[in-house]
């Protein structure tokens, strides 16, 4: 199968590639251009170990260039998309939403229109959990409604599923949107919420915890998610399907902070903060659906995610 990935040097993009790579029948091709969001080593530490493979290409390139995409369409011929590339950040979104909305929205745009003109027929949107925004149910099913986003970033992919359903229906392309629950594991964002509670407690400093620390995730380790990916390629029973990927169980901040400490054996020092703007109070994933149609049923329990994560801290950064 030939397979595109956009934003593949990133974390959930990277351990997609690798897991494809294991079946040689399988022509990896990836799209990154290396935003500055967060340190460009980081990105070519993901993909170190790929570049050389026959079965691996790598482009630098932005979704947002409609004309470097097109000659990248028109010199492959993809079988599927794999579209992850995105502006991440909720908080920072808040700051910068018109860079939000034009990478976002307009390069999923500009995605769309290349599989339209070279005829590929399959996509996977990495979408996100953050578009159910506040929402008071208990848990969180695809048919709830997501018109009320509490941030830029949540609008432009609640916004990206309008659209995806519009090409879906107009031109035939089969997508399966994925909103991803909250997702860790090795090789994961310096500014995400593990990662850097674990560095903070590892360096004698202040964990920041913003609210009181009851609000709750369902942290989905990456290896389940990676998991759902692969299974959503072989889905083929319907033209458009959103479908949650979570983890095992929903977990406090607090209870977060306390699983860290105890498999690293060191306490945190906490500072609480007032909420800030663009947090969801909760955020806990029915993955009914999942099972229903992938027989998507995660392995990993938190505790565990959180200790396969420190081993690889500890190696990539040392004690």
């Amino acid at each position: 199968m030939n397979i595109l990935i956009t934003g593949g040097a990133g974390f959930i993009g990277s351990h997609l590639s690798e897991r494809l790579l294991e079946n040689s029948k399988n022509k990896i091709t990836v799209i990154d251009n290396f935003d500055d969001y967060y340190p460009r080593k980081l990105k070519e530490a993901n993909i170190k170990d790929f570049i050389g493979n026959e079965n691996y290409v790598f482009y630098e390139a932005d979704i947002n260039n409609p004309d470097k995409l097109k000659q990248i369409f028109a010199d492959n011929s993809f079988d599927i998309v794999i579209h992850i590339a995105a502006k991440a950040g909720v908080r920072n979104s808040i700051k910068n939403p018109i860079d939000y909305a034009k990478t976002n929205i307009i390069g999923t745009l500009n995605i769309l229109e290349c599989m339209k003109e070279y005829n590929v027929k399959k996509l996977i949107f990495a979408s996100s959990s953050s578009v159910y925004g506040n929402s008071e149910s208990d848990t969180f099913s695809e048919d709830l409604d997501i018109s009320k986003p509490i941030s830029p970033y949540a609008a432009t992919k609640a916004s990206c599923e309008q659209f995806l359903y519009t090409y879906s229906h107009l031109y035939g392309i089969n997508v399966v949107a994925l909103r991803f629950f909250t997702v860790y594991g090795p090789k994961q964002r310096p500014d995400l919420a593990i990662n850097k509670f674990v560095r903070c407690i590892k360096e004698d400093k202040p964990v920041t915890i913003y609210g009181n620390g009851d609000n709750v995730r369902s942290y989905t380790y990456i290896s389940d998610i990676i998991d759902g990916i692969l299974a959503a390629i072989k889905y083929n029973k319907s033209a458009f399907e959103i479908i949650n990927l979570g983890g095992i169980k929903t977990v406090s901040v607090n209870e977060m902070v306390e699983t860290i400490e105890k498999v690293l054996g060191k306490k945190a020092m906490k500072e609480y903060l007032p909420m800030q703007a663009g947090d969801v109070n909760k955020s806990v994933c029915d993955i009914t659906k999942a099972q229903d149609l992938l027989k998507y049923y995660p392995k990993i329990s938190f505790e565990e995610g959180i200790d396969k994560f420190c081993k690889w801290y500890e190696t990539a950064y040392g004690d």
